[in-house]
């Protein structure tokens, strides 16, 4: 089974082309954080090493627009795909790997606007936390109290 499920932020603004086909593709690169925690990501950043690791993500299609037109830097995500390898000749005759994520679906789940000021085209000014904030408060009364009788498990 080839499955991959990852959640981070973009290190650079998505790359969007289109094939001789016309389906868009865009890449990305997923910096997805390594969980050190305490003394150890301190070390780690002491010492110059990484707490991330960079993923490159290919995405087609549709979604490959919309990643394009509503992620920029910093923008969180998820992607379900699947890991692709391959392999090429450099012009210096040195023969190179690659691996990648090809895309199925991407998720946004958040933005980059808890950690920077800019915003995106369409997207709204408010932070995610106070989004909530203008809904009236008088709204108690759409839930109700459930039987256990009528739970089918």
């Amino acid at each position: 089974m080839n499955n991959v499920v990852l959640i981070g932020r973009l290190s650079k603004d998505p790359d969007l082309k289109f094939l001789p086909s016309g389906m868009a593709v865009a890449r990305i690169t997923l910096a997805v954080d390594k969980e050190l925690f305490g003394d150890k990501k301190q070390e780690a950043i002491n010492q110059g090493k990484p707490t991330a690791d960079f993923i490159n993500v290919s995405v087609f299609g549709k979604s490959a627009e919309n990643c394009a037109n509503y992620l920029a830097k910093g923008s969180m995500c998820a992607v379900n795909g699947r890991i692709s390898t391959g392999s090429y000749t450099a012009q210096s005759g040195e023969k190179r790997y690659t691996t990648e994520v090809i895309a199925n679906r991407v998720e946004f789940i958040g933005s980059k606007q808890s950690s920077s000021s800019s915003t995106l085209p369409g997207k709204p000014t408010n932070s995610d936390s106070n989004f909530f904030d203008n809904f009236p408060d008088d709204d108690n009364d759409i839930f109700q109290p459930v039987d256990e009788d009528d739970i089918p498990f």
